[in-house]
């Protein structure tokens, strides 16, 4: 695995999102944001994710999908149940996964960290592929990028945000990335 100069995954399919823009400048990415999501809720395997990233989303497809009617989101990073893994903004880019969000008294996550979403939900546990892609695509990043950090969506938006749930396992994730320094919520420590 590797990150070019463009800010591209050389093992990733790459599905353009317009959903993005310029990072303030000088601005070094140093927090990593695990996020999951699932369209419709709970069901996996579909478009709806890709539909929603490249603001392609039919409402009137799934009762849910209403709600998200004209919203502009996005991640860098989407995977897959079988750990595929699928870019839709570089890098380089600030993707919009973040929102109202606020790190260590840093407010703007979007600003200075990368967003990877992983299909599922906070109810269902999250497979060997994808703690297998993840981490790979993690030490990528950090060997790529001065992330200092990783945080849930729930840390970096608190009351707001739930994912990426119980269900994900944050000891297999720091244990098989060898380095918990990165972790700094407390809840996520082994």
């Amino acid at each position: 695995m590797h990150i070019d100069a463009a800010g591209l995954l050389d093992t990733a399919r790459f599905i353009a999102s317009p959903n993005c823009d310029d990072r303030p400048e000088d601005t070094k990415i140093s927090l990593l944001v695990i996020h999951n999501i699932s369209l419709p809720p709970n069901q996996f395997g579909g478009n709806g994710v890709i539909e929603l990233f490249t603001n392609q989303l039919d409402p009137q497809a799934h009762p849910y999908y209403q709600s998200l009617q004209g919203s502009k989101v996005s991640a860098h990073f989407f995977i897959r149940r079988d750990g595929a893994i699928i870019q839709f903004v570089s890098c380089i880019k600030r993707a919009w996964h973040a929102g109202v969000s606020c790190w260590q008294g840093k407010e703007r996550c979007n600003d200075f960290s990368l967003g990877i979403e992983l299909e599922g939900s906070d109810t269902i546990p999250f497979t060997e592929n994808q703690y297998s892609s993840l981490t790979a695509l993690t030490q990528c990043l950090c060997n790529q990028y001065p992330i200092q950090h990783i945080a849930g969506h729930s840390d970096i938006a608190p009351g707001r945000k739930t994912d990426p749930g119980s269900c994900f396992n944050w000891n297999k994730y720091a244990l098989e990335l060898g380095d918990k320094k990165v972790f700094t919520a407390a809840q996520h420590l082994l």
